[in-house]
């Protein structure tokens, strides 16, 4: 069934012909509100000349496109859309998967789920998110979590590239804008929802998921209310493969050829049994006294959970490293059965750093149960007014709560006891990096040596008695307060239509962290508790992951968990983790100055946003002197800057189908609440300061951007852009030499003391090439003369191309030298193809991201640089239009199953003299895998 109207008449009627999905007009009239010049000049244009929007109510895929690209083509500046209907038709349970696949878009995942997003190579805390054009702060600071916003509250996801002056200057890569859905984007009574259950490739536990919206609209005297509430659940059991290695170098190994060797000082393996959820309640009411009058009162609460046991089995490979000889002659390195010393990092015994044996090792296991929680409450009232002469003014009050509950609900340590004969004995290959193969062996001593004697296939056969239990209350609390007044004003100037806009707005965020936490150690102590040897602990169920880890083990129970971590509350009162609270408060007055001036060919759009900062923060120094007494004194910080945020943005129409756009940027990304802080922990004895620097400097971000886009008749787009951008003080955890007087005391001078915390990086670039490409192939197939049946499919691909380069001030023996920006790709691409037809869509979608920089080394003492590897993701979804009302769907996720790999790369490091460290290969520190997840359900739409 196919209805082709004027552009026009599309924009009244697109609710009808799209059943019930009602996405082209709530779409279309954003762009309008946006650019209402545009708009009208787009519609009028397209309906004198003949020109026509195709409107399809089988084709839900294309008409969202199609919808979406709408708003793209009027917008004054530069932004990619994703409609809700084509959000739902791709198992995208959160805003971060939801936007991975739109051009110039990245995500970095935990656990396999989406969760941080990087625009067009940036860092991700230089993307920020809002809630319908407002900024909220992410419970977990300035790094925006994505996966803590479930997609299905969106109505429209658009993503702002090149900032404009209305947006904080703090937005520096761009801003994905969640559009919640309104009453109004409906005809009366309208509910709709889903309902679904699968289940998860590994342990074969389950997933389900709904959601439903309810809206209606009601005559209130000569005007009209709108209703709209709404409300989705997404639970998600699952467990993981993991295995880590932690990486160091180690001084006394200095036999001939050792060219700064790095050896595993940890391996590990990290088995997690998982409940995640995602769930959100949402309630809009729109007032509509008029035409000219809106009133809208919002508030959303979403919820991130994650209910985590975590049996995490350490080897301590470095335990006797003591014991090393500091001897730099030659020896015989051939493979000894017996050595007198644990044999770690020894090349005499015959051990390299990826294959050996280490006799006599302490496992250090930990059986963790975490209760984490991550909220946002967000309440907004606002009003647009419009009067005579043009005069157009929006105000908005917002109170936001986020909050991040990263509580313990118990963790127990279980430690070998001394008695080298009761450890085991390791056999390590760590020679296939997306394999850690450890074999275990009891160890026996005779002679003065070491030795592995039988193979032992059950861990938990070992002693381990307990030797730690630790419960922590951690919550951080976000209090964000907003207000905005906009006052535009359309009149005609130079012989264009101008659009001028003053606004000013206030900000104040208010973030406090607070950690209480109960900590029991001594045999007794944890007898009390209920906690002897690890035999007593755990429980009949058999591993579910499918990594070959050269062991089986025990999970441990959860409920003799909660039964220790109730006793130590009744037995022990908490105590405050006094390095780790703090109260931050940041005030932002911020003030902007913008026109946009429309003719025929464009648009230019120019301004310039002021913003006053002051920040002020209270916590705890600890100070630990030379001779072992600790003291704590409370401390405070205060700064404020004055940032200017000029941008220009130049939009030339080819024609009516082609758009060119220039445009100049500006952006500051500060550092996250938890670094500015003023807690410092200080040790006399090591000459060492770690903690938050409140002096830090913002980021700086100054950029160019140059596209071309084309919006192919009937359908299709084809866009490429080049972007550059100049960046000052990139921010990156390092160590320094303090450098001030400002925590000298007692007559020390500690402003030689070496800092570790964050810092800022010298200057720098990023600059990349986007491409992105859309087309239904319907149009082609009808000229071909093909059958019918061939028109329903389409493809969809988009492709970035980056690089980045930032100098790295010199550490230690190491010299200056070049690093990427963290979070950056080279190569990042999504590659897609849709068929739609007769009540049948079935889509296939491919992402892939190349390795990212995660933290930059100072040096070999964790190995380098921190990477993670290349990503790829594979989904599938299929649905079936029963009729016009209901609906059946089935979801395919991470078909391709390939692990997450985070890795070190110490090539990176140059010394003093300019020679390299020394290494052609990159070292696994972490590898994990999470299987495939099949789901299928119903939708419903009235």
């Amino acid at each position: 069934m196919t209805s082709v109207f004027t552009a026009r008449r599309a924009m009244r009627r697109a609710r009808l012909a799209l059943l019930g999905s009602a996405m082209f007009l709530p779409l279309a009239a954003h762009a309008a509100e946006a650019n209402p010049a545009a708009a009208a000049d787009a519609a009028d244009a397209a309906a004198d000349d003949g020109q026509s929007i195709v409107v399809q109510g089988a084709r839900p895929i294309a008409e969202s496109e199609a919808a979406a690209l709408k708003v793209q083509q009027l917008s004054d500046s530069l932004v990619t859309v994703a409609a809700s209907d084509a959000v739902g038709r791709l198992p995208d349970q959160n805003i971060a998967q939801a936007a991975g696949r739109l051009p110039g878009v990245a995500v970095e995942r935990d656990q396999g789920q989406a969760r941080y997003i990087s625009l067009r190579g940036g860092p991700k805390n230089w993307t920020t998110l809002s809630f319908d054009g407002l900024n909220v702060v992410s419970p977990e600071g300035r790094e925006s979590r994505f996966d803590s916003v479930p997609s299905a509250i969106a109505g429209k996801i658009i993503i702002n590239k090149a900032v404009t002056p209305e947006m904080p200057g703090e937005t520096v890569s761009g801003n994905v804008n969640v559009v919640t859905r309104s009453a109004f984007d409906f005809n009366g009574l309208h509910i709709n929802g889903k309902a679904g259950y699968g289940q998860q490739e590994y342990g074969g536990r389950a997933e389900y998921e709904g959601s439903l919206v309810l809206s209606d609209r009601f005559k209130v005297g000569e005007g009209e209310l709108g209703v709209l509430l709404s409300g989705s659940y997404y639970q998600r059991d699952m467990v993981t493969d993991n295995f880590e290695n932690d990486w160091e170098n180690v001084t006394q190994d200095a036999r001939p050829g050792n060219a700064n060797r790095i050896w595993v000082a940890e391996s590990e393996n990290k088995l997690y049994r998982l409940t995640r959820k995602n769930w959100s309640v949402s309630g809009r009411l729109d007032y509509k006294p008029d035409d000219r009058n809106t009133i809208s009162l919002r508030s959303i609460y979403t919820i991130f959970s994650d209910d985590e046991a975590r049996d995490n089995y350490r080897f301590d490979m470095d335990d006797k490293q003591s014991s090393l000889s500091n001897a730099s002659a030659a020896c015989d390195t051939s493979v000894k059965t017996a050595y007198a010393t644990s044999a770690y990092a020894d090349v005499c015994s015959g051990n390299t750093p990826t294959k050996g044996t280490i006799y006599g090792i302490d496992i250090r296991q930990r059986s963790t149960l975490r209760a984490f929680r991550q909220s946002i409450f967000t309440n907004t009232l606002e009003g647009s007014h419009e009067f005579d002469g043009g005069w157009k003014l929006n105000w908005v009050g917002n109170y936001t709560e986020s909050k991040d509950d990263r509580s313990v609900v118990g963790e127990v340590g279980w430690d070998s006891p001394g008695t080298l004969t009761a450890r085991p004995t390791v056999s390590y290959d760590f020679t296939n990096p997306n394999l850690s193969t450890l074999g275990l062996y009891t160890t026996h001593s005779a002679g003065g040596l070491l030795s592995a004697g039988t193979r032992v296939t059950d861990i938990d056969t070992f002693t381990k008695p307990a030797s730690s239990f630790t419960l922590l209350d951690a919550i951080d609390m976000t209090r964000a307060y907003t207000g905005r007044l906009v006052l535009s004003k359309q009149t005609q100037f130079l012989g264009g239509n101008l659009t001028l806009k003053a606004g000013f707005q206030y900000d104040q965020r208010t973030k406090t962290a607070n950690e209480m936490q109960i900590s029991v150690s001594g045999a007794s102590n944890l007898a009390a508790l209920g906690l002897s040897d690890y035999s007593t602990f755990l429980s009949n169920q058999p591993f579910m992951g499918k990594i070959a880890m050269g062991y089986t083990f025990h999970y441990f129970d959860t409920a003799k968990m909660r039964e220790a971590s109730n006793k130590a509350r009744q037995l022990y009162a908490r105590t405050p983790v006094s390095d780790n609270n703090y109260r931050v408060r940041e005030q932002v007055y911020a003030g902007f100055l913008m026109g946009t001036l429309r003719y025929d060919w464009g648009s230019i759009l120019a301004g310039v946003r002021l913003e006053n900062i002051t920040n002020t923060g209270n916590a705890t120094g600890t100070i630990t002197s030379a001779t072992g007494v600790t003291t704590t004194r409370d401390l405070s910080a205060k700064s404020s800057q004055l940032l200017a945020f000029p941008s220009l943005h130049l939009n030339y129409n080819v024609d009516q189908t082609k758009k060119l756009r220039l445009s100049f940027t500006t952006g500051a990304a500060r550092a996250d609440y938890d670094q500015m802080r003023p807690n410092v922990v200080i040790n006399d004895s090591n000459q060492a300061i770690s903690g938050g620097n409140p002096a830090i400097k913002p980021e700086r971000a100054y950029g160019v951007d140059a596209y071309f886009e084309w919006y192919m008749r009937p359908s299709g787009f084809l866009m490429a852009g080049l972007y550059y951008k100049k960046v000052e003080n990139v921010l990156y955890t390092s160590v320094r030499t303090y450098g001030s007087d400002s925590l000298n005391s007692g007559g020390i001078d500690r402003s030689n003391y070496t800092f570790r915390g964050i810092n800022n990086a010298g200057s720098g670039h990023l600059m990349g090439l986007e491409v992105a490409f859309q087309q239904s192939l319907e149009p082609w197939t009808q000229k071909a003369g093909l059958p019918d049946w061939m028109g329903g499919f389409g493809i969809n691909a988009n492709m970035m191309l980056n690089d980045s380069s930032v100098t790295k001030a010199a550490y230690g023996g190491y010299a200056a030298r070049k690093v990427r920006l963290p979070n950056t790709s080279d190569l990042v691409y999504n590659l897609g193809g849709y068929y739609e037809k007769y009540g049948l869509t079935l889509r296939l979608q491919y992402q892939y991201r190349s390795k990212w920089l995660d933290a930059i080394g100072d040096d070999l003492s964790a190995g380098g640089d921190s990477y993670w590897a290349a990503d790829d993701e594979m989904d599938f979804s299929a649905r079936y239009q029963i009729n016009k009302r209901l609906s059946i769907y089935f979801d395919a996720s991470n078909l391709l199953n390939q692990p997450g790999r985070r890795f070190v790369d110490p090539s990176g490091l140059i010394n003093a003299s300019g020679g390299s460290a020394g290494f052609s290969q990159n070292y696994t520190t972490e590898w994990e895998r999470f299987g495939r997840r099949f789901t299928g359900g119903v939708r419903f739409n009235f």
